[in-house]
């Protein structure tokens, strides 16, 4: 395990622990949300820290993996999310032709965030309709269980649609950097200890 590996679980954690917020609140981090939302975007980016911008902005996810590893005070249901989007990871790596649909779509939306600016509405809309025709259809489906009444709200169900196809980003990541399922049980007490060493740091830098 290594912190590369790390950071792209970290980033996978915490896209799917906003969209689990979102289901149970119908409200997030936005400032966690912008920077996982932002990391689609970041297709050609040179390093993984690349990716999310700086260590800082996956600090909600460093924690989560943390309270994950040491079953301190974990939450399953982010948890299971996190494996079945693993899972999701695999069926998409296998269909090309999905890959490119995706690609293109995040190209187009990119041409949104240009004229709207990343954060706006218009942009999320248009990520949670790039999950909903490419990744929603693939099995395993990812199933976000919360609150029905945030669950309605279709606000809602598109920020946590985006933030799943930011999720899916980081497990492409994950498995670009040679991120594997099993590592997590072999590697537990190494990887915790890379996520606390990463979350001391990025919180000392942020002062």
């Amino acid at each position: 395990m290594n912190e590369e590996r790390v950071l792209g679980l970290a980033g996978l954690f915490q896209a799917c622990s906003l969209a689990q917020q979102l289901a149970n609140e119908g409200r997030c981090d936005e400032g966690a949300m912008e920077a996982s939302l932002a990391s689609v975007f970041r297709v050609d980016a040179p390093s993984v820290v690349g990716v999310f911008g700086n260590v800082s902005n996956v600090r909600l996810g460093l924690r989560n993996l943390i309270a994950q590893l040491d079953e301190s005070d974990r939450d399953m249901s982010v948890t299971r999310m996190v494996v079945t989007v693993m899972r999701l990871e695999r069926s998409l790596s296998g269909r090309p032709e999905l890959l490119e649909q995706l690609r293109q779509g995040i190209v187009a939306a990119q041409r949104q965030v240009e004229h709207f600016g990343r954060d706006s509405s218009q942009v999320t809309s248009r990520l949670a309709e790039l999950y909903a025709s490419t990744l929603s259809p693939l099995r395993p489906r990812v199933m976000v269980s919360g609150n029905p009444q945030q669950l309605q709200q279709p606000t809602v169900v598109e920020k946590v649609r985006a933030n799943l196809l930011a999720a899916v980003r980081s497990a492409v990541l994950w498995r670009q950097v040679g991120g594997r399922q099993w590592q997590l049980l072999l590697y537990r007490r190494q990887c915790s200890m890379l996520a606390r060493g990463l979350l001391t740091g990025a919180t000392l830098d942020n002062r």
